[in-house]
């Protein structure tokens, strides 16, 4: 048996699979239970107290970080660079405010809605 960790529309999933060899019969597979929800992923504790979250669209994989905590910002800003399906897409600034924290550093995977930057 493996077990693997499954994620559909953001519920991640615990299952076993039933490794089969060759030669094995080929009956009709036993039900199986209702898979269980895994445990939701812990926020990180050093959340910052920006009142804006800004969270990632998708999963990927953060490429380079831009903004830096205490850095003023402008509507539309390019705060990091977020790789997702081979593609480079910008994180950018919602509105102008002051950068509060950065939850994220380049290399680090992200899924989707995981909070990437707050701001004030």
């Amino acid at each position: 048996m493996k077990n693997y960790r499954i994620t559909v529309n953001g519920v991640a999933y615990d299952v076993a699979v039933e490794e089969m060899g060759e030669g094995a019969a080929t009956s009709a597979p036993a039900p199986a239970a209702a898979p269980k929800p895994a445990e939701p992923k812990a926020a990180p504790a050093a959340a910052g107290a920006g009142a804006v979250k800004i969270n990632s669209p998708m999963p990927g994989n953060i490429l380079s970080v831009k903004a830096s905590a205490g850095q003023a910002v402008k509507k539309g800003d390019v705060l990091m660079i977020l790789e997702a399906m081979k593609m480079e897409n910008e994180i950018c600034a919602p509105q102008d405010g002051t950068i509060a924290s950065v939850q994220v550093a380049a290399g680090d995977s992200v899924e989707s809605g995981d909070v990437l930057v707050t701001m004030d």
